[in-house]
């Protein structure tokens, strides 16, 4: 099979490289060494924006190290498990809305913050100990719980006199950089698609010049640069680099990846994932340069086992089936698990036939945003789906030999006790054919359409009222007195113990080495 210039740049190897190796390696007086710091800490997979930035960097011969918590025995974050009863409890009290309790779960909500909040000693030990080797620049990928972590990594690296570019997924909001902008030791808070711009970044930084003339980056005094666009031409990315990750720490080699950017729908009014840096518009990759990174990373990583990231994965319904069609012939015995949206397009690439041949071809679980079981509240969400059509999808997906996840959540502005017992009918229904549930509290997301509607209001929609406004977590606080009526909550119990009885049940054997992932 012939490769074009585009895909040999993307399969290039992502190591250091002796001088005129590349035509786009630097000098090597100017070769900087950079210290990467992950602190979005998976236990089953590496962290994929990590991989792409450290591919960008050596693929300019530049040197990386990078720190890993889960390397040095940091927990890393909890992800869904089979549960107990303990787990329905904990649940039913932190979405409890009955009003002598509010207090008590307020509280349990802030201890439950303050711990995953708390800077870890050994991450912060081995950032010390990095930084006796005088890197030339440290760069920190954050989400927004990592806030008094990042705060303590400045403060030794600016001991130390190193300059720190910090980058996250909800930077591109203006009011959430300009409340991290002024921690110790930042240069710069990205709020960018920086998976071919990192390199000149860091030659900046690193050359004492202002990395402020970047797009989507915001300087220590507030002083912004220009949006930065959304990242086109997809298939120009190198492949990400995973080799320093550790890999031994896993207890089944996955490798993510993603097939496209955004969400081809993109009107959710909740959704926070298509404002962040990379969700918003939706772009894709051609198949063959998806198939060639699936066949690639199997190589480096002695692997078969692959997580799909993207929002959507059949945003470009083509997609979904060009893989499953295709992979056979790029890596025998590919196992793939992705989440989809069961939008109400004629052709959304989830038909019968469809997830039939997802599985043929190797995928074996699917995720999707189910959110309700009413359509009234679905219609005010702007979701895009039916209830009569994500029935039909369960069923199917189910006869395909799938293992089914969903989310979901309760108090939308507008709520109301019969849309709980819609949800609550739908559940018992579909507890035969799902494995999993994930069912949260909603949540106010800055910069969402919910978001600036309810602020334009004067912070009230409905019943909710804000309480106030967290910045630098990209939320609000919120209280939905609505949700406390006694119907209501009678419904939410029920609808919760059919999560409990669908979550406490083992997953489909086929999907087994993927338990937790989604």
């Amino acid at each position: 099979m012939a490769r074009s210039e585009r895909q040999i740049r993307a399969l290039r190897p992502a190591r250091p490289a002796e001088a005129g190796e590349r035509p786009d390696a630097v000098a090597p007086a100017l070769r900087r060494r950079v210290l990467m710091v992950d602190l979005n800490n998976f236990a089953s997979f590496p962290t994929l924006a990590i991989g792409l930035l450290a591919a960008a960097l050596r693929n300019r011969s530049h040197e990386v190290q990078l720190i890993s918590p889960l390397a040095h025995d940091v927990p890393a974050a909890a992800r869904e498990r089979r549960e107990s009863w303990l787990d329905h409890a904990q649940r039913r009290i932190h979405l409890s809305d009955f009003p002598p309790l509010l207090s008590v779960r307020d509280g349990l909500r802030s201890l439950r913050h303050w711990r995953q909040e708390r800077p870890h000693p050994v991450v912060l030990r081995e950032v010390a100990r990095a930084i006796e080797s005088r890197p030339d620049a440290i760069l920190l990928s954050a989400y927004l719980q990592h806030f008094n972590t990042v705060r303590e990594i400045g403060r030794l690296a600016a001991a130390n006199g190193i300059p720190v570019l910090l980058g996250g997924p909800m930077f591109n909001v203006p009011e959430v950089a300009e409340a991290w902008r002024g921690l110790p030791g930042l240069a710069g808070v990205v709020g960018a698609e920086a998976d071919r711009s990192l390199p000149d970044m860091v030659e900046a930084l690193c050359a004492g010049e202002d990395v402020g003339r970047f797009p989507g980056v915001t300087r220590p005094d507030g002083a912004r640069a220009t949006p930065a666009p959304p990242l086109r031409d997809l298939d120009a990315t190198p492949f990400a680099d995973f080799t320093d990750f550790p890999w031994d720490r896993y207890p089944v080699r996955i490798v993510p990846l993603m097939t496209g950017r955004g969400c081809q729908w993109d009107k959710c009014l909740f959704c926070s994932d298509v404002v962040s840096v990379s969700g918003r518009t939706f772009r894709t990759r051609s198949v063959e340069n998806v198939l060639l990174e699936m066949q690639e990373q199997a190589r480096r990583h002695a692997t078969t086992n692959f997580l799909f990231l993207d929002l959507k994965l059949n945003s470009y319904p083509d997609m979904i089936r060009g893989i499953a069609e295709g992979i056979g012939g790029y890596v025998r015995g590919a196992e793939w698990i992705g989440t989809v949206h069961v939008d109400q397009r004629r052709d959304n690439g989830l038909s019968r036939a469809d997830l039939s041949a997802a599985v043929a071809g190797g995928m074996r679980r699917i995720s999707f945003g189910l959110e309700s079981g009413s359509q009234r509240l679905l219609d005010l969400m702007r979701k895009g789906s039916s209830v009569e059509r994500n029935s039909e999808f369960i069923r199917h997906a189910h006869e395909a030999g799938l293992s089914i996840r969903c989310t979901m959540f309760k108090g939308f502005p507008g709520e109301t006790a019969e849309d709980m017992e819609a949800t609550a009918r739908f559940l018992d229904a579909h507890s035969p054919y799902l494995d999993r549930v994930r069912f949260n509290d909603f949540s106010l997301q800055a910069d969402t359409p919910i978001y600036r509607a309810v602020m334009e209001k004067g912070g009230q929609a409905g019943s909710l009222v804000v309480r106030r406004t967290e910045d630098r977590r990209a939320r609000a606080e919120y209280r939905n007195p609505a949700n406390a009526d006694r119907a209501y909550r009678r419904a939410k119990a029920r609808a919760l113990a059919a999560v409990h009885g669908i979550n406490r049940r083992p997953l489909r054997d086929a999907a087994r080495q993927f338990d937790g992932l989604m």
